[in-house]
C-alpha cells in the first residue's frame, strides 16, 4: 500500500507533462508578420525673402486737445442762454453763449465817465491856479525862487492821479460790462450745461464745461519691444519738433457689427516712462475729427475706446512664415532631400500668426504639417499639391453602391 501512495502522484505527474508536450508539439505554428515602414506625408511652402512692414498695436481712449470750463467774471441775472450752449452744440470762436443783465454795469459805465471828467475838470482848474500863483509871484518881484507849494505843484500831482485813477475804474467799469457777454474762446463743442435763463449766478461760478474740436488726441502705452520698432524722433530742449517725420496711424472704432477708422499721426511721446507698467505713452493726434465726410462715417466722439495700428519700421530680406510651424520656440521644420531636418532661426518680430525670421535660404521647404514624431534626419514624403482634381478623383477609393 505504501508503494502505491508513491507511485500513483508519480504517475500523474508523468501523465500530466507528457500531455503538454504533445499538445504543443501538434499546436499549430504562428506565422509573425512585419509590417513595412511608414513614410509620413507632409506639406510644404516654399520660402522666399521678402519685405515686412510692422504694425504696432495698442489701444487708447479719446481726449480733447483743450478742455475748458465757462465762469462767470461778474455777479448778475442771465438774460439770455443761446442755443449753441446746449449739451453736445457746436460753437466757433467769439459766438455768444450766455448773457448777463447789463444794466448795472451800463449805469457803472456812466458814473465812471462822469466821475473822470469831473477829475479832468478839477485838474484843469489846478493848472490855471499853478499859473496864476506863478504870476503873482514874479509881480512881487523878490527875486527869490517859488516853492512848489507856492505854485501848487503838489495839489497838481493829486488832480492827475485823481484823473488816472477815475480813468482806470472807467476801463473796469468797461471790462466789466464786456463781460455780460460770455463769448467761445475757440471753436468747440459743449459738453455740460450748469445754467439757465433767470438763474443768478455769483463771480467765479461755473456756466458749462467746454471743449475744443480742431483735433482730438489718444494717449497709447507701448512696451520697449514696441517703442524698438518705431522710428519716432526725439525732441530735445530749443528745438521745434518735426512731427511730420512722425508714424502714421490708424484709429478703429468698433460699435456693434460696424467698424469705422480715422487717419492721424504720432506727434510726440510724454516725458516719463509710467513707474508702474514701465510702458511709454505716445500720443496719436487726428485733426478735425467732427468734420463731414462722403462715407457717412459718424464723428470720433470724446470718451471713445479705439484701438490704434501705428507704422512702424520695415524689415528687408526676411521669411514670414506660420505661428504654427514654430516648434519649441525657435525650430522649424524643413523638407531637404526627402530628410526631415529641425534648423533653429532668428525671430525678429512676430504678431498675430506671423512670425517674422532671418537666417534661411531663399526657397527652403518648410514644413507646415509636421508628422506627430519629428525626428532630425526621418524619412518624409512631399504631398503634392500641384496635382489636378481629376488626378484626386482617381487617386480616390471608389465608393461602393448599395
Amino acid at each position: 500500500m505504501k508503494l502505491v501512495k508513491i507511485l500513483l502522484p508519480l504517475a500523474l505527474l508523468a501523465a500530466g507533462i507528457g500531455g503538454s508536450w504533445w499538445l504543443m508539439a501538434t499546436s499549430p505554428k504562428s506565422e509573425r508578420k512585419t509590417s513595412a515602414p511608414v513614410t509620413p506625408l507632409v506639406e510644404v511652402m516654399a520660402l522666399q525673402p521678402q519685405s515686412y512692414s510692422v504694425t504696432i498695436k495698442s489701444r487708447g481712449t479719446v481726449t480733447p486737445r483743450t478742455q475748458s470750463t465757462l465762469v462767470a467774471e461778474i455777479s448778475g441775472k442771465i438774460t439770455e442762454v443761446t442755443d449753441k450752449l446746449r449739451e453736445g452744440g457746436f460753437f466757433e470762436p467769439d459766438d455768444l453763449l450766455v448773457s448777463i443783465d447789463p444794466r448795472d454795469y451800463e449805469s457803472a459805465v456812466t458814473i465812471a465817465q462822469a466821475d473822470l471828467a469831473q477829475q479832468k475838470l478839477s485838474l484843469n482848474q489846478e493848472k490855471a491856479r499853478s499859473r496864476q500863483a506863478n504870476e503873482d509871484w514874479q509881480r512881487l518881484g523878490s527875486g527869490s525862487k517859488a516853492s512848489d507849494l507856492v505854485l501848487r505843484k503838489p495839489q497838481m500831482a493829486s488832480s492827475r492821479a485823481a484823473v488816472s485813477a477815475a480813468d482806470s475804474r472807467l476801463t473796469q467799469a468797461r471790462t466789466d460790462l464786456a463781460r455780460t457777454r460770455i463769448t467761445a474762446p475757440y471753436a468747440g463743442r459743449v459738453l455740460e450745461k450748469k445754467v439757465d435763463v433767470g438763474q443768478y449766478v455769483r463771480s467765479g461760478e461755473v456756466l458749462a464745461s467746454i471743449y475744443a474740436i480742431d483735433y482730438v488726441e489718444v494717449k497709447l502705452p507701448l512696451s520697449a519691444s514696441q517703442l524698438e520698432q518705431l522710428q519716432l524722433p526725439e525732441h530735445y530742449r530749443g528745438e521745434k519738433p518735426n512731427i511730420n517725420a512722425n508714424p502714421a496711424v490708424t484709429l478703429i472704432s468698433r460699435s456693434g457689427s460696424s467698424e469705422q477708422q480715422w487717419q492721424g499721426q504720432i506727434v510726440r511721446s510724454t516725458a516719463a516712462i509710467d513707474t508702474r507698467s514701465r510702458q511709454q505713452f505716445v500720443v496719436a493726434q487726428v485733426d478735425d475729427p467732427y468734420a463731414r465726410n462722403e462715407s457717412g462715417r459718424p464723428p470720433l466722439k470724446m470718451g471713445s475706446f479705439v484701438e490704434a495700428k501705428i507704422s512702424g519700421k520695415t524689415f528687408t530680406n526676411v521669411f514670414v512664415i506660420p505661428r504654427s510651424a514654430l516648434h519649441e520656440g525657435r525650430d522649424i521644420l524643413l523638407a531637404v532631400d526627402g530628410k526631415l531636418k529641425r534648423q533653429a532661426v532668428n525671430i525678429v518680430w512676430s504678431q498675430g500668426n506671423d512670425i517674422v525670421v532671418s537666417g534661411l535660404q531663399a526657397g527652403a521647404k518648410l514644413i507646415t504639417t509636421p508628422p506627430a514624431y519629428a525626428i532630425d534626419g526621418a524619412d518624409i514624403k512631399i504631398k503634392d499639391s500641384t496635382k489636378s482634381e481629376a488626378e484626386k478623383a482617381t487617386d480616390a477609393p471608389a465608393k461602393e453602391e448599395d
